[in-house]
């Protein structure tokens, strides 16, 4: 027999009980809605945990100044002046990097009128926005003109405008001092807190590191580069920026590095953790629904089966082979799977519309889900409804036609 005349029938036969036909779709229904609203929800909660975890700088590589010796006594990471600006910018060409930043930093006592702090001065470039995911709440960062010509301008973290401005106050164009030299605010950064190493990232003033370089410190050497890598996966663009290092700064095999290359590895351990157990939730949530749907398919499939008993004695009796018998209700119970698994498709895309209004959760559909969860679907059709399928084939036609 063929599979169109198949299929026919079975779309006969479902039509004859279309309630039992509904219900039975009802649990695939659910199951592949449910799937499909929980696939969105999770790659929504993915994908706003990576954004956090981005922001803190899971993609960030800083890069330090390494150790210089006197007489046989080391002073220690970030005391050598072989880190220069050039450094900075030939690190722009190595591949994976996204955007550098070189740092020159000092710390000092800054005076608006008659109050004062003490804080620190990083001076920095015009990607550390990008870097850090941060951005100014009040005017704006400096520009690569400021960069370029050193210009004493700045931009406060949120405690220092606070102690010195009083909070909730714009102090964009006042003038402070550093170090008894003017300094134009430009802008004040958004609050950030501490970071995950305990240090308040607001107390903090920024400024052009070549600011920093010629009119507060009078150094040639820069102390440390800061680098966004394009991807989380940040080991083989540290291994390329220490290999570029290398060369710039003519080491040989056996010299030792005379600057320091690091990487958040445990932030970005704490990513790959997130992904898994996210990973893990969603197949859980899609097993069950979908066991819960397929566990109703072979219940009324296998009620089918008896019911049909002496239609199957006679199909059998007058030449129907025991595979006609088989594929015609497997092609049922896939016709019921596919079914449900469309309408549950509409159905999970509603969801994930509704929760995503009412409660303010980002949802997204990846379209691999659709074709998985329709997947899925079929499946469970071919492996619940192989059951009753194989028993009906196994039917005696003599005593399925003298069942009651």
């Amino acid at each position: 027999m063929s599979i169109i005349m198949t299929l026919r029938i079975a779309l006969k036969a479902l039509n004859r009980n279309k309630m039992r036909t509904v219900l039975t779709m009802l649990g695939m229904i659910i199951g592949v809605g449910a799937v499909i609203a929980m696939v969105g929800l999770g790659r929504g909660a993915q994908t706003t945990i990576e954004e956090q975890v981005k922001s803190a700088g899971t993609n960030m590589i800083n890069i330090n100044a390494g150790n210089y010796s006197f007489g046989g006594v080391r002073q220690g990471q970030g005391m050598s002046n072989t880190l220069m600006p050039e450094d900075a910018e030939a690190l722009r060409f190595v591949p994976g990097v996204q955007y550098v930043a070189a740092g020159a930093n000092s710390r000092g006592q800054v005076i608006a009128g008659n109050q004062n702090w003490n804080t620190r001065i990083e001076g920095t470039d015009v990607d550390f926005p990008f870097i850090r995911n941060w951005q100014p709440k009040y005017g704006s960062f400096f520009t690569p003109q400021d960069v370029r010509t050193a210009q004493k301008v700045a931009v406060l973290g949120s405690i220092v405008s606070d102690t010195l401005f009083g909070p909730e106050v714009d102090p964009t164009g006042e003038i402070i001092r550093i170090r008894n030299q003017p300094f134009k605010v430009i802008g004040v950064m958004s609050t950030r807190g501490q970071s995950a190493m305990g240090q308040d990232q607001d107390d903090i003033v920024f400024t052009p590191y070549t600011t920093v370089m010629k009119k507060l410190q009078g150094q040639q050497h820069i102390n440390n580069i800061t680098v966004s890598a394009t991807t989380p996966e940040t080991a083989p663009v540290a291994e390329a920026i220490r290999e570029t290092l290398r060369i710039r700064h003519k080491l040989s095999g056996s010299d030792p590095d005379d600057f320091m290359v690091r990487t958040l590895e445990d932030m970005a351990s704490l990513r790959t953790e997130t992904t898994k157990t996210m990973t893990t939730l969603l197949a859980a949530i899609a097993g069950v629904s979908l066991l819960v749907g397929g566990i109703g398919i072979m219940n009324i499939m296998l009620v089918s089966v008896t019911e049909r008993t002496r239609e199957i004695g006679l199909r059998l009796a007058i030449g129907a082979r025991s595979r006609d018998v088989l594929l015609q209700f497997l092609v049922e119970a896939i016709v019921i799977s596919l079914f449900g698994g469309l309408i549950g498709i509409g159905l999970g895309f509603v969801l994930s519309d509704v929760m995503e209004r009412t409660l303010q959760w980002p949802t997204d559909i990846p379209s691999n889900a659709i074709g998985m969860a329709f997947g899925f679907a079929a499946a469970t059709g071919v492996f619940f409804g192989f059951y009753p399928a194989r028993k009906a084939a196994r039917l005696d036609p003599i005593e399925a036609l003298r069942f009651e």
